[in-house]
């Protein structure tokens, strides 16, 4: 089977993971795959090229060439003529539904992978085009989510119920293992000592994950534990990354806190960890708390998306937007055995979400 991989880019986020560990999985099972990217030069085009998976560069120069954008990329569909085209996220959903007419013998299929999202946050032109993607749904032969809560979501806006799967994101359990090693370094990295506890967020720099929650939580347990430090693992839009700085700053958590910006080795960064958090508003399937889980690292999660399901009795569920309650959860976590939870929290992962049902799943779905 001849498929493509429709995504805006191939730089670090769970949506991207996600798509090359399937791209690799479909690959190995002899399917003939290959990415097509709208900006070429993301880090995870590494792993497919190693994985032997071509990319096809679309070269966009911006967000708004769209002529030329358009011209090479039904040029370039149409000459490959796959047998399905799949989309990732909303603006290449869009495109794969205004494709359709030029591929009468290609089964059109989306991947959904957000809940909950207040898109005021982000503008009129997400805005607009979440519109037009509800609209265009209908077209999709198939819809895959990666979450039960971005179904509902999905059906809630207009999106068709009957065309929609829920699919769970796999996690490499190889890669994504325990390893002291790659504690005792990257602590040793971020000069973090073997006494101290290190409490972490891994998340892009966007409003979603809610950065100002997870900082104000800390500010308060800083003031009654000198033993915790406390580390921020994504990048994101400068002026944004300047606002949570200066937010950190005014909570005096300039010694307490790690900005470690993006990191291609997120294994070693996970085993870092004691307590792996997420504070997030909105969410689908969050894939590093699956992968800190993985780690053997526990967990604390907003109670969005699908988070309280992936942690099930392994982790602590806690409302959005309270910074109070995040601290709560941390503070009783260092009353307990930490490694014994991180051990449930591995072995969960291994039997709930591993990579080969991610594959067997997709790959099913899509031979239909």
């Amino acid at each position: 089977m001849k498929i493509i991989l429709l995504i805006r880019s191939l730089n670090y986020g769970g949506a991207e993971r996600q798509l090359t560990v399937l791209a690799k999985g479909l690959h190995q099972r002899g399917h003939q795959v290959k990415v097509a990217v709208f900006y070429a030069g993301g880090p995870l085009e590494t792993d497919l090229g190693e994985a032997g998976i071509p990319i096809i560069h679309l070269n966009k120069q911006s967000r708004w060439e769209i002529f030329g954008f358009m011209l090479r990329l039904v040029r370039t569909i149409k000459q490959e003529q796959p047998n399905v085209l799949h989309g990732y996220l909303g603006i290449p959903n869009i495109l794969t539904a205004l494709l359709k007419p030029f591929l009468t013998h290609t089964k059109i299929v989306w991947g959904v992978r957000a809940s909950n999202v207040d898109l005021n946050r982000y503008g009129w032109l997400a805005q607009f085009s979440y519109r037009i993607e509800c609209w265009l749904s209908r077209f999709a032969d198939l819809i895959i989510c990666n979450s039960h809560a971005g179904m509902k979501y999905a059906t809630q806006h207009g999106f068709p119920g009957n065309k929609m799967v829920v699919i769970p994101n796999g996690i490499d359990t190889e890669r994504f293992r325990p390893d002291l090693e790659a504690r005792r370094r990257i602590r040793s990295e971020w000069a973090v000592a073997d006494n101290e506890i290190l409490i972490g967020l891994v998340a892009r720099l966007d409003p979603m994950k809610d950065h100002p929650t997870f900082l104000k939580a800390v500010a308060l347990l800083a003031k009654e534990r000198q033993d915790v430090r406390f580390v921020c693992v994504g990048d994101g839009p400068a002026l944004y990354k300047a606002k949570l700085h200066a937010l950190a700053h005014q909570l005096e958590l300039d010694d307490k806190l790690i900005w470690a910006g993006a990191r291609r080795d997120m294994p070693a960064v996970y085993n870092a960890l004691d307590i792996a958090s997420s504070s997030s508003y909105g969410e689908g399937f969050p894939n590093v708390v699956a992968e800190a889980m993985a780690c053997g690292v526990p967990c604390v999660v907003t109670d969005v998306g699908d988070s309280a399901w992936i942690v099930g009795n392994t982790g602590k569920v806690v409302p959005h937007s309270i910074p109070k309650e995040l601290t709560k959860a941390w503070q009783s976590y260092l009353e307990e055995d930490l490694k014994q939870r991180g051990f449930r929290s591995r072995n969960r992962i291994e039997e709930q979400f591993n990579l080969t049902r991610l594959v067997d799943k997709t790959e099913n779905f899509l031979c239909l």
